[in-house]
């Protein structure tokens, strides 16, 4: 930007409010506060000084405030009576009055100061609408080209802004490598003191399969099936429980689709993570037993106050409802929410046998 005279930068204000919505007036406010600093480091600290800058013509004043008095003791901050009365006839002691200075070359310091807030200020109003733009995409999934992937941190280029993912909101089978094309959950948009605002990018989120479904399974955007709630182990599996009012509408089958088609390519985009598809129901029995799959249940005895379940399966079917490092288990208990302890046909046999026992002994 060339240096620019008061006509000039009255008519740069005025454009920058219209096309930016960077009102002027708050623009003339931080280069009066800007100008004042100015002032001070190229000419006398000491004083108390404002500068006041006209909105319709741009011209520039610059004010020692000072107080009146009797008895000048610091002629910096201080004026007497009839001195000031020259200014203004009301002037009184104790009153304070703007004495205009006149500094040489203040002018084109002036110039100088203007166009550095102003390339600040527009820099500043940027950064606020593209943060609008990108809070608003909280909880959507977008799609970015990795620009770094080899300090552990993802770095995502979005287009307008960086997507960081870290490594907690990374898929661990996955390995990312430059100028793969990835998608993401948005799960923040920080604002930084100086730069661009951060989007904060996870594949590992329970959201991002829940967004996954929406964008796939028309039913479940426009309502009809319901996403009641979904648990992951990222990479591994993932267990999405839905729902439908409608009786003719069978959510499951639905969100898996005909030989799997619609549930493949959720499958895909998470780097071949198992996902179990199971109907929601308001009976905790009925939901915890659906929660096990592909594990058969045998009962299921509920204690409703603690949100316990004491699960009954085959023997063969313990370590299918246990999973691989009590996988299908955990899973199965952030899904539906309640405690589950899963026992075998025998060890609940065993376990009864030893209560039984226990009560004759008592006898």
């Amino acid at each position: 930007m060339k240096a620019i005279d008061n006509k000039e930068l009255i008519q740069v204000l005025e454009e920058l409010e219209k096309e930016k919505g960077i009102k002027k007036s708050y623009m003339i406010e931080a280069i009066e506060t800007a100008l004042v600093t100015a002032y001070k480091r190229n000419f006398d600290s000491a004083e108390n000084v404002k500068v006041v800058m006209d909105n319709n013509t741009g011209e520039t004043h610059v004010y020692s405030v000072k107080e009146i008095v009797e008895v000048v003791e610091d002629s910096k901050l201080q004026i007497q009576l009839d001195q000031a009365k020259k200014i203004s006839k009301k002037a009184e002691i104790g009153d304070t009055i703007d004495v205009e200075l006149v500094p040489k070359n203040f002018g084109r310091i002036a110039a100088q100061t203007a166009k550095q807030i102003i390339i600040q200020k527009f820099r500043e109003a940027e950064r606020e609408i593209i943060y609008s733009e990108f809070s608003d995409r909280k909880g959507e999934i977008v799609s970015g080209i990795v620009q770094k992937a080899d300090t552990g941190i993802v770095v995502m280029d979005l287009g307008k802004l960086e997507g960081i993912m870290p490594k907690k909101e990374q898929i661990p089978t996955e390995n990312y490598k430059v100028n793969d094309k990835i998608k993401g959950y948005v799960l923040d948009v920080v604002k930084e003191s100086k730069g661009n605002p951060q989007v904060i990018v996870s594949r590992s989120a329970c959201d991002f399969a829940r967004k996954l479904f929406e964008f796939e399974i028309p039913e479940i955007y426009e309502g009809v099936i319901e996403i009641k709630s979904v648990s992951r182990d990222p990479g591994k599996r993932c267990k999405v429980a839905v729902y439908s009012e409608n009786e003719n509408i069978d959510p499951v089958g639905s969100c898996v689709g005909q030989k799997g088609v619609r549930i493949q390519n959720i499958i895909n985009e998470l780097n071949g993570e198992k996902i179990d598809v199971i109907e929601w129901n308001p009976d905790p029995a009925i939901y915890i037993s659906a929660a096990l799959l592909p594990a058969k249940v045998m009962a299921v005895d509920i204690k409703e106050e603690e949100k316990f379940a004491q699960v009954i399966v085959p023997d063969d079917q313990l370590s299918l409802a246990i999973g691989k490092a009590g996988q299908n288990a955990r899973l199965a208990a952030k899904l539906t929410n309640w405690k589950i302890d899963i026992k075998s046909e025998t060890q609940f046999r065993q376990m009864l046998e030893e209560l039984q026992n226990a009560d004759e002994v008592e006898e």
